[in-house]
C-alpha cells in the first residue's frame, strides 16, 4: 500500500515536471522575426513584473507570451455563466459542449489578445513586411495559448496543481531575476516586508474557522468532534490572479483604441493612469481584488447549496435549524470571513504598490513583496494537493 502511493505520488510529480519543461523551453522560443537585441534592458516595474505571474514570459515576445490569461479570463466567464445560470435551472452542460465552448471562447481571447499585443512587438523588419510577420507572431501567440490550455487540463487531470504550477513558475522567475539584480543591502527592507506578508499569508492560508455539525449518523463519543472547516480565507490566492487578468483587459481594450486615437485625450488619460505605478491604477486593482475574493468565496462555497445538503442528508449546524437560518448563517459568515480576507490581502499588496508611489522604493523592488507572498499561497495548496494523493487510500483491510 505504501509502495503503491508513493508510485502515484512520483507519477504525477513528474508528469507534471515533464509539462513544466515544455513550457520552460516555449518561454524562451522567441517570436519569429522578433527583434532580440531590442529585448536586452533588464528594468521592469511592479505592474509588469505582476502582469508576468499571468504571462509567459517577462517581456511577453515568445510563443508563450500569451500564458494562462486567455484560460483564466475563459474561466472567470464560466464562473459568472454558470452562477447565473443556476438561478434558473439545475441542469448541466455535457462534456462534448463544454469542450467546445472552452476551445472557443479561449481562441477568441487569445486572438484579441494576440492581436492587441503583437502592435507593440518590435521585430527586425518594417514597411509592408511588418504586417505579414505580425500575423505570423500573432499565429504563434495563438498557438501558444491553445497548448498552454491543453497542458494546463492535462496537469489537472495526471499532475499536480494544474494552471497553478505555470504562475508558481513565472512567480519563481520573477524573484530569481530580482534577487539576482540587487544587493543585499538594498534587498533589507523589501525581504523584511516580504517575510511579514509571508507570515500572514501563512496564517490565512493554515487557519479555519471550525462550525459544529450535528451528524444524523454518528452517536459516539466523535459526535461532538464533528465540523464544517471554513478557511480564513476562504478563496485563497486565486482572486489575487484573477484581478490581475480582469485588470489587465481594461489595459488591452485602452491599447487597441490609442493605436486607433493616437491624440484622444480621453484614452490617452486611461492608459497613463491604469497602471499599478499610479494611485487609480492601484484604487481600480484593489476594487478588483476586493470584488473578486467575496464573488469566488460565495461561489465555492455555496450557502445555498450547503443547506439544501444538510437538508437532503438530515444533518444540521448544532443549534440551528436546517433550511433558512442555515442559509443565513453561513451566507453571514462567508461574507465576514471574504471581508476580511480580503481587506488583509489588499493591505498587503497595497503596501509596496504605495511605497513605490511616494516612498521612493525602486518599483521593481516594489513586486518582491507580492511575488513573495503570493509563492506562500501558491505552495501550502500544492503541499495540501501532495499530502491528499499520499493519504489517498491510506485504509488498511482488518485482516
Amino acid at each position: 500500500m505504501q509502495e503503491s502511493k508513493e508510485r502515484v505520488l512520483k507519477y504525477k510529480l513528474l508528469y507534471s515536471g515533464i509539462i513544466l519543461l515544455v513550457y520552460i523551453v516555449g518561454k524562451n522560443i522567441p517570436l519569429y522575426a522578433l527583434d532580440i537585441s531590442a529585448y536586452r534592458e533588464d528594468y521592469f516595474n511592479v505592474e509588469e513584473l505582476l502582469l508576468q505571474s499571468i504571462s509567459g514570459d517577462a517581456f511577453r515576445s515568445s510563443v508563450f507570451a500569451l500564458g494562462i490569461f486567455p484560460s483564466m479570463i475563459y474561466g472567470f466567464i464560466v464562473q459568472i455563466f454558470m452562477a447565473v445560470r443556476g438561478l434558473f435551472t439545475k441542469s448541466g452542460i455535457s462534456p462534448g459542449k463544454s469542450r467546445r465552448m472552452t476551445v472557443i471562447v479561449t481562441l477568441a481571447i487569445a486572438s484579441f489578445q494576440a492581436f492587441t499585443q503583437v502592435k507593440g512587438i518590435k521585430f527586425t523588419v518594417s514597411g509592408q513586411e511588418l504586417y505579414i510577420v505580425q500575423a505570423i507572431a500573432a499565429m504563434e501567440m495563438v498557438t501558444g495559448a491553445i497548448l498552454i490550455m491543453w497542458m494546463s487540463d492535462r496537469n489537472s487531470r495526471f499532475g499536480v496543481s494544474g494552471r497553478m504550477v505555470f504562475i508558481t513558475v513565472n512567480i519563481l522567475e520573477r524573484i530569481s531575476g530580482i534577487l539576482y539584480q540587487y544587493t543585499l543591502e538594498t534587498l533589507a527592507v523589501p525581504l523584511l516586508i516580504s517575510a511579514v506578508m509571508m507570515l500572514i499569508m501563512l496564517i490565512m492560508e493554515n487557519t479555519e474557522k471550525r462550525i459544529p455539525v450535528q451528524r444524523i449518523s454518528i452517536h459516539n463519543i466523535y459526535a461532538d468532534k464533528n465540523y464544517m472547516a471554513i478557511k480564513l480565507n476562504p478563496a485563497g490566492m486565486m482572486p489575487m490572479m484573477f484581478a490581475t487578468a480582469v485588470f489587465m483587459l481594461p489595459k488591452l481594450i485602452v491599447s487597441l483604441l490609442i493605436s486607433y486615437y493616437p491624440h484622444h485625450q480621453g484614452i490617452l488619460w486611461w492608459q497613463q493612469n491604469l497602471s499599478l505605478t499610479k494611485p487609480f491604477g492601484i484604487f481600480i486593482y484593489i476594487i478588483c481584488e476586493y470584488l473578486l475574493t467575496i464573488l469566488f468565496a460565495m461561489l465555492m462555497l455555496n450557502p445555498k447549496d450547503i443547506s439544501e445538503r444538510f437538508l437532503k442528508s438530515g444533518d444540521s449546524i448544532v443549534d440551528l435549524h436546517a433550511g433558512r437560518d442555515t442559509r443565513r448563517y453561513l451566507r453571514g459568515v462567508v461574507w465576514r470571513l471574504s471581508l476580511i480576507g480580503a481587506t488583509v490581502m489588499g493591505g498587503c499588496i497595497v503596501t509596496p504598490m504605495l511605497l513605490q508611489v511616494y516612498g521612493g522604493m525602486d518599483s521593481t523592488l516594489a513586486a518582491l513583496p507580492t511575488s513573495m507572498m503570493m509563492l506562500i499561497g501558491f505552495s501550502c495548496n500544492m503541499y495540501r494537493e501532495c499530502v491528499t494523493y499520499w493519504n489517498y487510500d491510506s485504509c488498511r483491510p482488518l485482516f
